[in-house]
């Protein structure tokens, strides 16, 4: 590997998460986007800040004579948050579902532009997935891309069936289209038919769906149930869980999600889906017993229903062979070290 960047390292990321990332991936695995410009829709948000902090990394690290461009509907307030990392990047103001197409090339686009953590209604959440995954993939047909990635998710499986603990992208189950709460899953299942559509005409296509993540960046005031626990480790304030507590999730460290990510576009089979996530599960309980000692403190939770005798517990975790072997990624960074950073992180930026 070539020499550490200078400064300050990208978003306030670490130089040992950005260099987990390159480890994962594999700092070769960059160069396939040497020179190319990349579009990337969804920039500024947790996922976007990601590949957008690693992307400009990796660009300065091994010169790859990137040109990057990010649309974001307030690219002001995040200019003025990093403005050492708004001057390397062209921006473009608008939503996803309706920004002026220009008429410069692009190479790549990446789309990661649904925001699940604003307090939208049902029907805006799947609008932004429809339209707004047909608008990019409009502006692909225009601008002559080659390459497009959708970030997608494991919502799109729905309830798992009892007995399955971790879910293929083989499963063919999907979200019940009668309850609102399935915008989301639903907009990301017709984004992912739509790219399907644009692939058959020649654009390549990379699928990925994300599971529950963890990292810097994550918001700890949003419907994420890590991220709520570790506020409240954090400022020692009592933890209502909503539900009884007994569903399993699993949690990918941010700096893999990345590098999972960056492996799909440059090394994923056209209009294959492949699950980004972890494999180590535990229930919404055991994840505050585990935080509360790994900050070592005592996380005061409890749960608004007790679980029903006999009920199978539900679980969102991905099954990641195919990820794993197809795009030859190592398994995912442990619970505890990606809990351990993201709250050491947590902490020196509430101190800064």
């Amino acid at each position: 590997m070539q020499g550490q960047p200078t400064g300050l390292m990208p978003l306030d990321i670490s130089k040992e998460d950005l260099q987990r990332c390159h480890e994962v991936l594999g700092i070769s695995s960059w160069r396939a986007l040497a020179g190319l410009s990349v579009f990337i829709a969804g920039g500024t948000g947790f996922i976007g800040k990601w590949l957008l902090a690693t992307l400009l990394d990796a660009d300065e690290r091994l010169s790859l004579g990137c040109r990057i461009t990010v649309l974001s509907r307030d690219p002001g307030a995040f200019q003025h948050a990093w403005p050492a990392v708004a001057e390397r990047v062209n921006w473009i103001a608008g939503d996803v579902r309706d920004f002026s197409i220009t008429n410069e090339h692009f190479d790549v686009i990446v789309h990661a532009a649904t925001d699940v953590a604003s307090q939208v209604s049902p029907q805006d959440v799947f609008s932004t997935c429809l339209d707004g995954t047909r608008h990019l993939l409009e502006m692909a047909r225009k601008c002559g891309a080659s390459r497009f990635l959708l970030v997608s998710s494991g919502a799109i499986y729905g309830p798992l069936p009892a007995g399955m603990t971790h879910v293929p992208e083989t499963h063919l189950g999907g979200p019940d289209p009668l309850l609102g709460s399935s915008a989301y899953g639903e907009g990301k299942r017709v984004s992912e038919w739509l790219c399907a559509q644009a692939s058959a005409n020649g654009l390549e296509v990379k699928i990925a769906r994300v599971f529950a993540l963890v990292g810097p960046h994550l918001p700890l005031d949003k419907q994420f149930a890590i991220g709520n626990f570790l506020q409240a480790a954090m400022a020692g304030k009592r933890m209502i869980i909503q539900g009884d507590g007994t569903p399993f999730r699993s949690y990918l460290y941010a700096a893999d999600m990345a590098a999972w990510l960056w492996a799909v576009l440059t090394r994923g089979t056209q209009a294959r889906a492949y699950n980004v996530g972890s494999e180590e599960s535990l229930s919404i309980l055991d994840l505050a017993e585990r935080i509360s000692s790994i900050l070592g403190c005592k996380l005061d939770v409890s749960t608004r229903h007790q679980p029903q005798p006999g009920a199978a517990a539900m679980h969102y975790v991905p099954n990641t062979a195919r990820s794993r072997l197809d795009l030859q990624l190592p398994v995912a960074m442990p619970l505890e070290e990606a809990i351990a950073r993201t709250a050491r992180w947590c902490i020196n930026q509430s101190l800064a």
